[in-house]
């Protein structure tokens, strides 16, 4: 299949999977714990191709080694018994890479999933609450995927932090030795906080998008290189995995619509 074949091929939502999963990259052998549904499918791409070690959740009791994202119960193919207090030791060793979604963050990699508005103690919106992020930032790498980028979630400061970004990380001392918010992926680009002062940083623009569109969609100034490259497409055999074996119903195309 030539470069050109398959990008007529691929939709916005296939890059976002394939951003995912490179999120994943060189982690070897850890619990690989993506949340959502776009997450899961990229989570189980990079399984299924360049990262095979990946222990991959149930997000329930289990490790299971399906590489479809959505599996029944009964189809499950269970690797191990992985119980709630046993979640702790890898959490803690920071043995587990979480990617999660982000209400609001802003520059430095701070997350809000709690609360809108109000005060910290009295939001005006109660969203789902701290849900163990402040421990997770700390403790192992943790990314974010935003499916709808925009300035009211990439803000200049989060309402209430919940996941720990670079600039609280830094006062906490050896406490946050395995602190690292490695990726942001939204359904216009890849950023990361590669910078000498960890701000965010553009990595990467989905195809079709323009610097000045991923500016105006964000509420802070961003670290932007002179010349900002494309974010990959998936390779003619991740696109089969993703349509044939990982998401053959196309969920993630209901996540993210292909743009009008």
């Amino acid at each position: 299949m030539s470069a050109t074949d398959l990008s007529s091929l691929v939709r916005r939502a296939d890059v976002c999977a394939v951003a995912i999963a490179d999120c994943f990259r060189g982690d070897g052998e850890i619990l690989a714990n993506p949340i959502g549904t776009t997450p899961m499918i990229g989570g189980r791409l990079a399984r299924a191709t360049f990262e095979p070690d990946l222990m991959m959740t149930d997000s329930e009791a289990a490790l299971i080694a399906n590489d479809a994202a959505s599996v029944p119960w009964d189809d499950r193919d269970f690797e191990t018994w992985n119980p709630y207090r046993k979640m702790f030791d890898i959490v803690w060793s920071g043995r587990r890479h979480v990617m999660m979604g982000a209400t609001q963050v802003d520059q430095y990699g701070n997350q809000n999933i709690a609360g809108l508005g109000g005060t910290p103690q009295r939001p005006n919106t109660q969203l789902l609450g701290f849900r163990g992020a402040p421990g997770n930032t700390i403790s192992h790498t943790t990314s974010y995927w935003v499916p709808q980028h925009g300035p009211r979630v990439f803000v200049e400061k989060v309402d209430v932090v919940t996941g720990v970004g670079y600039d609280r990380a830094a006062k906490v001392g050896a406490g946050a030795r395995f602190h690292e918010i490695r990726r942001v992926v939204s359904n216009l680009g890849v950023f990361d906080f590669e910078t000498d002062e960890n701000r965010m940083r553009l990595r990467s623009l989905h195809p079709g998008v323009e610097v000045d569109e991923v500016v105006a969609a964000t509420g802070f100034p961003l670290v932007i290189a002179d010349e900002v490259p494309t974010s990959r497409l998936p390779l003619p055999e991740e696109l089969r995995l993703l349509d044939e074996v990982i998401d053959p119903k196309g969920t993630r195309y209901r996540e993210v619509p292909d743009p009008s």
